[in-house]
């Protein structure tokens, strides 16, 4: 298989569980792959998650400036710069513009009546990610399986998706994990993100490969159709490992 100048991981569902570390074998299978080509990963998190689920996970002799991360939806692009993560660009809302987003969610939580923010949280239901707000239904540290179990067929999400969509239509939102709506300015999204890291490192769309498990309409890899480069829908990490496994054979 032709190795692309450039592949793009998700992250959640693809590289790893819901907010958890990389495994052994998935942090051994990226060194592996930083050795052959440039690896960008995007997602909804923020930096911090990216470096505690990914960065910190690989070996200390990994090729961190073949590594590309991307968090809150591409709004943002980190590089590895004299040993250390430097910030290249981010869309960062303002102070009012968070405040009104999470005005928002809250009502639509309440309006759904999928969200009850009376109850007690595995830490906080939104998050101010600087460039994007993110509604946790479950809060931000929920066990992996009951996120996995709140919303199987995405109606609880996909519900929330039309309400906040309909209440801020001058915004990009996206349904994000298992539990999550991510709001960010309009049309940045992993679109644009890919768009921006293929023009900063002069590699051309249509040799990149974006990979996720959420590609599909509705899924929160959608975008990456939006783009040049070819895709590869993945349905768990386990299928991640097999696809690197096949790009350094």
């Amino acid at each position: 298989m032709h190795i692309p100048k450039l592949v793009m991981f998700d992250l959640d569902g693809t590289l790893a569980r819901s907010k958890q570390p990389l495994t052994d074998e998935m942090a051994d299978c990226l060194t592996e792959l930083l050795t052959k080509t440039r690896i960008a990963v995007i997602s909804g998190g923020a930096l911090p998650q990216f470096l505690s689920q990914i960065v910190e996970q690989l070996p200390k002799d990994a090729n961190l400036s073949n590594l590309y991360l991307l968090p809150t939806s591409g709004a943002a692009l980190y590089e590895y710069i004299d040993a250390a993560w430097k910030k290249i660009y981010e869309e960062r809302l303002s102070d009012k513009e968070a405040t009104d987003i999470e005005a928002v969610l809250r009502a639509a939580g309440k309006e759904t009546g999928h969200i009850n923010f009376s109850e007690p949280s595995y830490g906080e239901r939104i998050e101010h990610r600087g460039a994007q707000v993110t509604l946790s239904a479950l809060g931000q540290q929920a066990p992996v399986d009951e996120k996995e179990a709140w919303d199987p067929d995405r109606s609880k999400r996909d519900a929330l998706h039309a309400h906040v969509s309909s209440h801020l239509p001058t915004y990009t939102v996206k349904i994000g994990g298992k539990t999550s709506i991510d709001v960010t300015k309009q049309n940045i999204d992993k679109a644009y993100g890919i768009h921006k890291l293929c023009e900063r490192i002069g590699v051309p769309e249509a040799d990149t490969l974006y990979v996720g498990d959420e590609l599909r309409s509705g899924g929160n890899d959608e975008a990456a159709y939006k783009t040049g480069a070819q895709t590869h829908p993945v349905t768990s990490p386990e299928d991640t490992i097999q696809l690197i496994h096949e790009l350094v054979s």
